[in-house]
């Protein structure tokens, strides 16, 4: 009851709280508003963002380890927001909003059990933070933004419901064919429509993981994704840009991106304060803090979550552009095959204008062709265990190779 409250406090405020005086649009995520005339639809798409913070009063992560991720679990979060984020483009949309009397749609409620704070869900506090076990992190260390993707990538093998490709780009550089390869491969390789057992409260994250589902008849259902020749696409490019502070030839095509409907924001804040990012306004960036410590939420019986701690009713805050700390990770969501290549061809554009501008430092390279200084790239692929349940992340480093990439935000 007090979480609830202390997230509400100022959700009156929102007429007294300054805003600027500006005609800029102010983007959200692809979605542009004009602050003047509509306000009321800025705050309810920022607030239809599903918002995770610190939380105290959980099993205690591995049996014995801490209850809160207080302190040090911030950029976790903030991976889970934009992980989540790619899961409401995939169910329910972009124009899909969040209301607080409204029964929510059965997809959103799965979409939220996948994150709540028991080792059954499948990116919980707890999955996470063990995972990150095998990526040299101790359980209770603070994490930068290439770790957390590593940990997602890795998280989404055991994630059948969803389905998800994950790339995580290496060296600032993005190898299209590399991707198609990911997409196309992960695709051929899902199981077939099948029948799935009906799901309840006793394994919610092992039903998950089981694609299972349940028809209103209370029937056995199918797997609500057929095969289809494209894997849904998450993408996160990890980047630095700058040594000690953000170097400003990148804000204009950093604050690009976030006019792509393909966007999923950006990872990033300051050394050891992380933020997640979901717009801007002028030289300003909007973004969700997970700062907040708020009280765990266990679902109910019949599954249903009180789910008004998972959304931010404040006014969104907002940061100086050129207070950035120049590591972040842009994230990007592409449902299919034509969504990825309107991606890259934003991407390209957006490239060609800053060399006509004579700006030669891009954040990122776009590659067609596989480097062939490269390693091989190989699919990761699910490691064979029978469970689904958090027990499989104490051995990870017989699940994965550790990976080579380097760390690339300040501790």
């Amino acid at each position: 009851v007090l979480a609830k409250y202390e997230n509400q406090i100022n959700v009156f405020s929102d007429l007294l709280e300054d805003l600027p005086d500006t005609e800029e649009p102010v983007w959200i995520l692809g979605e542009h508003y004009d602050i003047k005339t509509e306000k009321s639809e800025l705050l309810s798409d920022v607030r239809s963002r599903l918002w995770f913070t610190y939380r105290k009063k959980f099993c205690p992560i591995g049996g014995t380890g801490p209850s809160s991720d207080a302190g040090w679990g911030c950029m976790l979060r903030c991976g889970q927001m934009i992980l989540a984020q790619a899961l409401v483009l995939r169910h329910l949309g972009r124009a899909w909003r969040w209301g607080m009397d409204e029964i929510p749609p059965e997809e959103y409620m799965k979409i939220l059990h996948c994150f709540l704070d028991r080792k059954d869900s499948c990116y919980s506090i707890h999955q996470m933070a063990q995972m990150g076990v095998g990526e040299g992190k101790s359980v209770g260390e603070w994490y930068g933004p290439n770790t957390v993707a590593q940990v997602l990538k890795k998280l989404a093998l055991f994630d059948d419901w969803n389905s998800l490709a994950v790339y995580v780009s290496m060296d600032n550089t993005v190898v299209i064919e590399d991707i198609k390869m990911l997409c196309k491969l992960s695709s051929r390789n899902r199981l077939k429509a099948s029948p799935c057992g009906p799901s309840d409260q006793k394994g919610i994250g092992e039903a998950l993981a089981q694609c299972a589902t349940q028809s209103p008849g209370g029937s056995l259902g199918l797997c609500p994704h057929p095969p289809s020749s494209w894997k849904p696409l998450l993408l996160i490019i990890p980047l630095r840009m700058g040594i000690n502070h953000i170097n400003p030839v990148y804000i204009k095509a950093l604050k690009e991106c976030f006019k792509m409907p393909q966007s999923l924001g950006v990872l990033g804040g300051k050394p050891n304060l992380a933020y997640y990012f979901i717009g801007y306004i002028g030289d300003e960036l909007i973004y969700l803090d997970p700062h907040t410590t708020q009280t765990v939420v266990e679902p109910e019986g019949n599954g249903s979550v009180d789910d008004q701690s998972y959304h931010c009713q404040r006014t969104p805050r907002r940061m100086k552009v050129m207070n950035l700390d120049p590591s972040v990770a842009l994230g990007f969501f592409c449902k299919n095959e034509v969504d990825f290549d309107s991606c890259l061809t934003s991407l390209t554009f957006l490239w060609h204008q800053e060399i006509l501008k004579k700006r030669t430092l891009r954040m990122f390279e776009l590659v067609e062709k596989h480097p062939p200084h490269w390693p091989p790239f190989v699919p990761p692929t699910k490691p064979d265990v029978q469970t689904t349940g958090a027990e499989f992340i104490e051995s990870t480093d017989k699940l994965f190779e550790s990976e080579e990439e380097f760390e690339i935000l300040n501790v």
